[in-house]
């Protein structure tokens, strides 16, 4: 149910970015959208808190010997990049196939297809529940529980975002974003639901080993819940291959990271809005120091060594979370100064190659839950006898860093609010029109 309830708020963020992107396929749209649509202030304020973002998952998935995999691969060329990616790829490929593979295992081993022939059903659904109360008995208990899970599944949602960043490379982007972006909803909607119904299953919350796995911060897939569940039901072979496939994708991730974050502060840097010196590449085009303030940053991971992995890992998700959340309530904004300034200057949206269904309606929807649930996310250090200053600094620090950067820039460029009849919408069409009319597929070509 929680991450149901986030993945509406994430679901209603993919048809307005989906609009805009697929009528404008630029590299970093909704950053640079928002300069457009809104204010340069906001592009300014969105594409900082985009690297922070980024820069902190690639922190985020950073150990050792993945460090130095990731120094090596971020420092060389795109195409060193690119054959890294192709073979974790492979992993990813299994991990896209398994969350299917897991729905299925779930309604096997439940109905007694597993070594202990227990079938076992929906038992920890009565026993010992399906919600766990937190902090307080009764309903307010129940509600904390209900909401704490819907605060953890929003560090775990994504997608719109990173379709958007691919829209400047992709080959013929107004027949291939569309059909992405509706992957991506349908994907997150099902496997969202699927995969919470099936951890409800398998595992109760109050199982010893989880609870034992989550409060040491054991990396990797040692907390994975359908680990738990295999190692329970004697399931032997399966929790190791789970396993190596989480640890390539975490790398895959964290080569993405490093480099999405390294090559959004390269923009940034392009346009004026990060020190100049980050334009400086070598003479195979890597933004080197862009790189090394990414990589610097990455060394934050290993904070766990002096202090506890799960308690270093809560740091780290207050402050991804919030910026995510953060991200998608500008591109919900962004979309909706995009569709006013439609209306204003009498541009017909049923032109478009997608167009998004109930707007503005969903927008205002997914900005105002992404909103809330961004200041509720360190909700705890509120209750009596819960304060602690590092959660709350990392809670809503980018919440206090965003609007400053918004203000700074505002007052230091003194930038202006575009009305809505003299916002640019036809900027660039003009050569994504004769890219289309033109396009040959690359097969055609050969």
């Amino acid at each position: 149910m929680p991450k149901r309830q986030l993945c509406t708020d994430a679901d209603l963020v993919t048809p307005g970015t989906a609009e805009m992107v697929t009528y404008l396929p630029i590299s970093s749209p909704f950053i640079r959208f928002a300069s457009r649509y809104m204010d340069e202030a906001m592009g300014f304020a969105a594409g900082w808190n985009f690297f922070v973002f980024e820069a902190i998952l690639a922190c985020r998935t950073a150990r050792l010997f993945s460090s130095i995999g990731l120094i090596l691969i971020n420092v060389l060329t795109v195409e060193w990049y690119g054959e890294t990616e192709f073979w974790a790829a492979l992993g990813k490929v299994l991990l896209i196939i398994a969350p299917l593979g897991l729905i299925i295992f779930t309604f096997i081993v439940m109905l007694g297809g597993n070594p202990l022939g227990d079938r076992f059903g929906f038992r920890y659904w009565n026993n010992p529940g399906a919600f766990a109360p937190l902090y307080y008995g009764g309903n307010l208990g129940y509600f904390l529980g209900f909401l704490q899970c819907l605060i953890q599944a929003s560090f775990t949602i994504a997608g719109p975002d990173y379709v958007s960043m691919a829209a400047g490379e992709a080959e013929n982007p107004r027949v291939v974003m569309p059909k992405a972006f509706k992957a991506v909803f349908y994907r997150l909607t099902t496997f969202f639901m699927l995969g919470s119904l099936c951890v409800g299953i398998l595992v109760p919350y109050n199982d010893k080993e989880l609870i034992a796995a989550t409060t040491a911060g054991l990396p990797g897939a040692a907390a994975s819940p359908y680990v738990v569940a295999m190692d329970r039901l004697r399931i032997s072979v399966l929790p190791h291959i789970v396993n190596a496939m989480v640890l390539a994708s975490a790398f895959s991730a964290g080569n993405s990271y490093v480099y999405c974050a390294s090559r959004s502060l390269y923009g940034l840097a392009l346009e004026g809005k990060a020190p100049k010196i980050l334009t400086r590449t070598t003479r195979r085009g890597v933004p080197i120091y862009c790189t090394i303030v990414v990589l610097c940053i990455a060394l934050l991971a290993f904070l766990q060594v002096s202090s506890n992995a799960a308690t270093v890992l809560k740091w780290f998700i207050n402050l991804v979370t919030a910026s995510q959340l953060i991200n998608y309530a500008v591109m919900c904004m962004t979309f909706i100064c995009w569709k006013r300034a439609c209306d204003a200057q009498g541009f017909d949206r049923n032109s478009l190659p997608f167009k998004g269904w109930g707007q503005p309606y969903l927008a205002w929807y997914g900005f105002v839950g992404c909103t809330v649930m961004a200041f509720v996310g360190g909700y705890t250090v509120f209750l009596p006898g819960k304060w602690d200053v590092p959660t709350f600094i990392f809670s809503y620090f980018m919440i206090g860093l965003f609007p400053v950067l918004f203000v700074g820039w505002k007052l230091i460029k003194k930038t202006k609010w575009t009305p809505a009849t003299q916002v640019d919408l036809r900027g660039e069409v003009g050569e994504i029109e004769e890219y289309q009319a033109s396009f040959v597929p690359s097969t055609a070509q050969e």
